[in-house]
């Protein structure tokens, strides 16, 4: 039976949940909507007068499409040119989701999202569920066909593994723009030192140019060995210009609700380096260079209020 106009806006009431939990799931806003689309052909295919909870049944649908393609993206980056970094948001983008609390806000962070891929496919489905849609456990467990108890056990474990990676205090908004700003200033003297003392101990910064952009796949470890690459990285060279077509201009913006730095060309968005901000200095950078992951963040940037750049790199 065709859908009613009804059952149509009742899917699309659910769309932009339905994309946060895809998002967070997968890492890719692409993946995201292909996902999101797959449920709405389940639900034009389904008896929808027999669905009891139209909500349940969608995220139930939703998130058993993902995990099967968590399975095959695995498979896919053990060959990915690199290493492999989410696709990032900028602020206002509503893929992003609610973001009222903590557990909301950080569960969608560049850090966590990189941090869950250590993450097995129904950890990762427990944790996005509880922690950022505040689904209790009964739900989450009807969702993945598992007991209550396993439900809580997988939240236990993948907690472990997110914030085990995540020990360091933060800073607020403020500071961290701050910090930022800061960061900038240092990288354009093109001297180590300023660079260096806003950085922590065993600071890294990994990149994802999936082949297509030039990015180190090892990270780069240490303050100095940052430092370092982050100098040549913000020098002036006509090499980086006839790679990006054009000189870069750096923008301090936000990311995954996370200090970041975007460099654009011609209104085309070709970075967005998410940095990981404590109160010890600056632990992480994690740079998305790969065109194919930056078309969203190009749609949002034309629609922003963007000001004026900190600087361009000539």
């Amino acid at each position: 039976m065709p859908l009613t106009a009804d059952d149509v806006d009742r899917f699309e009431a659910s769309r932009p949940r339905l994309e946060a939990i895809a998002y967070r799931l997968l890492g890719s806003a692409g993946e995201a909507e292909d996902a999101v689309q797959e449920t709405f052909l389940r639900w034009q295919a389904a008896d929808v007068d027999r669905i009891k909870v139209p909500e349940a049944w969608l995220t139930k649908v939703l998130t058993n499409l993902c995990l099967n393609q968590l399975a095959s993206a695995r498979a896919r980056r053990e060959t990915y040119v690199g290493r492999w970094l989410p696709e990032p948001l900028l602020a206002g983008d509503p893929m992003l989701g609610p973001a009222d609390t903590a557990e909301q806000r950080e569960s969608v962070s560049y850090a966590v999202l990189t941090l869950m891929e250590r993450l097995s496919p129904n950890e990762r489905a427990v944790y996005v569920l509880r922690e950022a849609f505040d689904y209790p456990h009964r739900e989450i467990a009807e969702i993945l066909d598992i007991t209550e108890a396993a439900s809580q056990q997988l939240l236990h474990r993948a907690k472990r593994h997110v914030t085990g990676g995540r020990t360091r205090a933060g800073i607020d908004e403020a500071a961290a723009r701050r910090v930022v700003e800061e960061f900038l200033a240092a990288a354009a003297s093109g001297r180590i030192e300023p660079l260096v003392r806003l950085l922590t101990e065993d600071a890294v910064a990994i990149g994802d140019g999936g082949g297509k952009v030039p990015a180190r796949a090892k990270a780069f470890e240490g303050a100095v060995a940052v430092a370092k690459f982050l100098r040549g990285l913000f020098k002036p060279g006509r090499s980086k210009r006839a790679l990006v077509g054009g000189a870069p201009e750096v923008h301090v913006w936000t990311a995954n609700g996370e200090p970041a730095v975007v460099a654009v060309v011609d209104g085309r968005v070709v970075g967005v380096m998410c940095l990981e901000i404590t109160a010890e200095g600056i632990a992480a950078l994690r740079s998305q260079v790969n065109p194919d992951k930056l078309g969203r963040a190009t749609a949002r940037w034309a629609a922003a209020d963007r000001g004026e750049p900190l600087f361009t790199i000539i």
